[in-house]
C-alpha cells in the first residue's frame, strides 16, 4: 500500500480539534513520519499507527508546529523499548536542540538516533522499493518539501505465462527488467511472452510552508499526489505573502503547473473555524483538490 495519513493539519496554533502538522506515508511495509507538531504521538495512538515500524522521520523546518512533539515521541520509543536505530532528517540545529533536552532530563536513549542536517536538494533514503529525496521551498527560514517515490520494474511476471518455459527463479529479476530468457539449447523465450507491462510507479510530494513559488510545479511535476499547504483563502493573500505562506488558489495553481493527479489542501489558519471555503475556492483551479483532514487515510492509486 502506497498512502498518506493526516495526524494533524492546522498551522501554529491548535484549534477546532485541529492538531499542528504531521503525517504518517505508508508504503508497502514502511511507515515515514513527515512533520511531527504538538500532539503527534497522541494522535498516533488515536489512530493506532504502529510506531514501531516507524524507521524514519523528516522534519521540514524549524518553527514549533512542525516539530515540538518530536522529543516526546522519541523518548516515549525509548520506553517502550525500541532497540533499532531511528534516521532523522531535518535543518541543521535539531540535533543540539534534542541533545540538550535529553541531557537536562538525565536521559538515555537506548536506540541509536542517527542525524541527517538537510543542507541541499538530494536524495535522502534510496531503498529496493522507494526513495525519498528533499526539495527547498521558499519560507522565512530554511525548509524543506519531500518527494517520495515508488520503484518497480518496468515489466511484471504473469505466472500463468510462466509454467510451460522452464525459466529458472534466479532470471526473474531479469525477465521484470525486460531481458529475454536463452534456453541451454539455444532456443529463446522472448520478454512479452512471459510479463506484462507493470504500473507506473506512484509518487507523493509534501510541499511544506512556503510562498507561491512556481518552481515548485517543476519540482513536483506530475506527482499522484501533492500536499501543498494553503494557509489562508484567496482574501488574505497579502497576509500569506507577508508570513511566507500560501494560499487556496495558490496552492491550487502549483497542482495545476505541475499536472499533478490529485491535490491535499492542509496547515489551515486557526483564523478560520469552517473548512468548506478552502476546498470551493481551490477547485475552481483545480478541480481533484481534497482537504487534508484528520484521521483520514488517501490512498495512492495508479492511473488509469
Amino acid at each position: 500500500m502506497f498512502a498518506v495519513t493526516i495526524l494533524g493539519n492546522n498551522s501554529a496554533l491548535p484549534a477546532y480539534d485541529r492538531h499542528p502538522t504531521a503525517q504518517i506515508v505508508t508504503i508497502g511495509d514502511q511507515l515515514l513520519l513527515i512533520d511531527c507538531g504538538e500532539g503527534t504521538q497522541m494522535q498516533l495512538s488515536r489512530y493506532k499507527v504502529r510506531r514501531g515500524k516507524l524507521n524514519h522521520i523528516f522534519i521540514s523546518h524549524l518553527h514549533g508546529d512542525h516539530y515540538f512533539g518530536l522529543i516526546g515521541l522519541i523518548t516515549s520509543m525509548g520506553l517502550l523499548g525500541r532497540e533499532q536505530p531511528l534516521y532523522l532528517y531535518a535543518p541543521s540545529g535539531l540535533d543540539a536542540i534534542i541533545e540538550l533536552q535529553l541531557k537536562v532530563a538525565a536521559t538515555t536513549l537506548p536506540f541509536e538516533l542517527v542525524f541527517h542536517p538537510l543542507e541541499k536538494e538530494t536524495v535522502l533514503v534510496d531503498t529496493s522499493k522507494f526513495s525519498v529525496s528533499c526539495f527547498a521551498t521558499q519560507h522565512r527560514i530554511p525548509c524543506w518539501g519531500f518527494l517520495v517515490r515508488e520503484k518497480k520494474s518496468p515489466r511484471k511476471i504473469d505466472t500463468h505465462k510462466l509454467k510451460s518455459f522452464e525459466i529458472p527463479t534466479g532470471f526473474y529479476p531479469a525477465l521484470k527488467a525486460g531481458e529475454d530468457y536463452t534456453h541451454p539449447d539455444g532456443s529463446i523465450i522472448y520478454n512479452h511472452q512471459v510479463t506484462v507491462t507493470n504500473a507506473a510507479p506512484r509518487s507523493y510530494a509534501y510541499c511544506a510552508d512556503t510562498i507561491y513559488d512556481e518552481r515548485l510545479a517543476e519540482v513536483t511535476r506530475e506527482v499522484d499526489l501533492l500536499y501543498h499547504e494553503s494557509t489562508y483563502l484567496k482574501e488574505m493573500e497579502d497576509r500569506a505573502a507577508e508570513r511566507f505562506h500560501s494560499t487556496t488558489v495558490q496552492a491550487a495553481t502549483i497542482a495545476l503547473k505541475a499536472n499533478a493527479r490529485r491535490l491535499l489542501l492542509g496547515h489551515f489558519s486557526s483564523k478560520y473555524e469552517q473548512l468548506n471555503d478552502y476546498l470551493s475556492e481551490a477547485i475552481t483551479i483545480f478541480p481533484n483538490t481534497q482537504l487534508a483532514i484528520e484521521g483520514v487515510t488517501f490512498r495512492i492509486l495508479n492511473a488509469t
